[in-house]
Order: structure tokens, then C-alpha cells, then sequence
């Protein structure tokens, strides 16, 4: 009997309803799912073909080549690589003195072409006494000759004497002739030119090299034309023979940079100058530029390259093209940025469906 007491004893077991909060969970996330992803689905319907992007960018930046005006031997440099330098720096020099001994000679040169200036001159004063001694002998030639004659009238001279007469007469001519011939010719070699009034053409030729020489010699000291950081100067090294014309080094202009992005040509449906742009790049993933589209190439990279394709072959195989799009970045940015480095453009074109 103690068994079904202690049976009777215990409460019985109240089974509890069933919760339905978990099966409306699930209903709500089933019907949710499929509202969200319509949803998005319609967003990105709508807005397909607004956003075009490119990996393929870069970081761009002016780059000056500098070389030598006038050729040497390189006896100074001042810069190596990576330095910043300012305008009007000196980067490195030629030896002057091939330089300096023609500007010497160009002074020697004006001046042998003043003492050549003032000896005509001297002659072509000479040149007017001869004239008026000239004149002289004319007139008295002729008075001697009209004696003559009137002596010959009455007989009282002979025919020799008349014609000796009129032979000084016309050698005293002749005389003037030379001596005004003579004149002719120191005016026209003490004649200035129209280009520089006042001045022997000698004198100023002379001038003209001097200051030739004195330029060559202003160029033995090759400066910064723009402020920038120096590349490739390892190529530079003193004693050089320095070549007129072929480039020395590199100054990268870093104070203005763009972004050249090479879009493909199935992107550029849509776009236009002035779009908006985000710029990214590898290099520093925390940094966020923007830009504006400043132009769309005239033309694809290979369209410019040296050996462009040949597309009049019979194994020809289309290839998307890409377009070099250059991006103008709307501020400088806080961090260097170095000419080449990788970028991610996204361009806002606007356009939706």
C-alpha cells in the first residue's frame, strides 16, 4: 500500500501550450528575405550604369627632362637623388672656361672693330681734303688752258703748250674722280644699317658674338626651371662629358598631381566632362580623394603606342579598348603622393534607367 501512496501524493504532470513566437520569427524572416533582396534588386536595376570604375589608374605628375645648352666637361653637381629642390637652384655645371676665354676674344673683336670704325673715318676725311685739292687743280688747269688759248689766238705760243694745257685739265678731272670714288667708298663702309641705327655693322656683329659668348657662359651653370623632386641623378657624376641636348636628370613636378585612369571604352557611354570621381589608392587604403573628370582622351592607349596594332590581318581578334580619362582632384591631399602609384576610380555618371 505505501508504493500507491506515494504515487497519489505526487502532482500531476500540466503539459504547457506551445509558445507561437518561434514560428512567427521564422515567417517574418521568410517574408523579409525576399522583400530586402526585391528590394535591392530594384535598387541596382535603377541605378545600373551610374558608377563605372577602373583599376587600371594611376597617379600622374609633370616631369621636366633637364639637359645641357652647351656641352663640357661636368665639374660640379649639386643634387642627388629623391632631393627637393626650388626654382632657380643649381643643379650642376659645365667648366666655364672654354666659355669665359670666348667672351674675352668677343671683347677683343669689338674692339679691333672700333679701331677699324675710327680709321675709316680718319679716311674718309682724307678722302674730302683729296676732293677739294682735286677741285683746285681743276680750276687752275683751266685757267692755264684759257691763257693758252688766247695766246694761240695771237700766236704767241705753240701748239704743244695748248695741248700740254688741256692734258693737266683733264688729269685734274680724273684726279677728282678718284678722290670722290674714294669718298664713296668710306661712306659706305661708315654706313649703319637700318636694324641699328647709329652703329657700324662691324661693331655690332661684334657685340652680337660677345654676347653670344656671354650666354654660353650663363649656361655653364645649369639651374631648376621648377621646383620639384630630382630623379634619375645617379647618371651624373663629375668629369662627365656633358652632350648639348641629352637629358641629365628628371625633376617630377610633386605640387600637382592628377590621376590618369584607362576606362574601357564600353564605359564611356555615359560620361562627361565634369563628373564627379572617387579616387582610392593602394597605397594608402585609409585615404579618400575626389575629382572631376577634366577630359576624355582623343584617342586609346594603343592608338599611340610605337608599334600599334595591325588590324587589316586575318587572325584579327577584337580586344576592348581603353581610353585614357584624366581626373583632377579637387584639393591637395595630406599625404605625398609619388608619381605611378596605383589607384581605384569610380566616376559618377548620373544616369540612371
Amino acid at each position: 500500500m505505501a508504493p500507491a501512496s506515494e504515487a497519489g501524493s505526487r502532482p500531476a504532470a500540466i503539459d504547457a501550450p506551445e509558445k507561437p513566437s518561434g514560428r512567427w520569427a521564422v515567417r517574418g524572416l521568410m517574408l523579409a528575405v525576399p522583400v530586402v533582396l526585391l528590394a535591392l534588386g530594384a535598387y541596382y536595376w535603377l541605378s545600373g550604369g551610374r558608377y563605372v570604375s577602373t583599376d587600371n589608374a594611376y597617379v600622374q605628375q609633370d616631369k621636366v627632362a633637364i639637359s645641357a645648352e652647351v656641352g663640357g666637361r661636368i665639374i660640379d653637381v649639386r643634387v642627388r637623388e629623391n632631393m627637393s629642390v626650388k626654382q632657380g637652384d643649381i643643379l650642376f655645371r659645365v667648366d666655364p672656361e672654354p666659355y669665359a676665354l670666348a667672351v674675352r676674344q668677343a671683347d677683343a673683336d669689338i674692339a679691333g672693330a672700333e679701331v677699324s670704325v675710327a680709321t675709316l673715318a680718319s679716311e674718309a676725311r682724307s678722302t674730302g681734303v683729296g676732293i677739294a685739292s682735286a677741285r683746285d687743280a681743276i680750276a687752275y688747269a683751266r685757267i692755264d688752258l684759257e691763257r693758252q688759248q688766247a695766246l694761240m689766238e695771237r700766236g704767241f705760243t705753240t701748239r704743244a703748250r695748248l695741248d700740254e694745257a688741256e692734258r693737266r685739265v683733264e688729269m685734274a678731272r680724273e684726279q677728282l674722280r678718284a678722290a670722290e670714288a674714294s669718298a664713296a667708298e668710306a661712306r659706305s663702309r661708315l654706313a649703319t644699317g637700318t636694324a641699328v641705327p647709329g652703329v657700324s655693322p662691324a661693331i655690332a656683329q661684334a657685340r652680337v658674338r660677345r654676347d653670344t659668348a656671354a650666354l654660353n657662359l650663363d649656361r655653364t651653370v645649369i639651374r631648376a626651371p621648377v621646383s620639384g623632386r630630382v630623379v634619375q641623378a645617379e647618371r651624373l657624376q663629375r668629369g662627365q662629358a656633358m652632350v648639348v641636348g641629352l637629358p641629365a636628370l628628371t625633376l617630377v613636378v610633386d605640387d600637382r598631381s592628377w590621376i590618369e585612369a584607362n576606362f574601357k571604352e564600353t564605359d564611356l557611354n555615359h560620361m562627361r566632362v565634369g563628373q564627379p570621381a572617387e579616387v582610392r589608392l593602394d597605397a594608402y587604403p585609409d585615404l579618400k580623394l575626389t575629382g572631376r573628370v577634366e577630359s576624355i582622351g582623343a584617342g586609346t592607349g594603343s592608338e599611340f603606342s610605337i608599334l600599334p596594332a595591325q588590324n587589316a590581318t586575318g587572325n584579327w581578334v577584337k580586344v576592348t579598348q581603353r581610353v585614357p580619362v584624366r581626373i583632377r582632384l579637387d584639393k591637395t591631399a595630406d599625404r605625398r603622393l609619388i608619381a605611378g602609384l596605383s589607384a581605384d576610380v569610380t566616376i559618377d555618371t548620373g544616369k540612371h534607367r
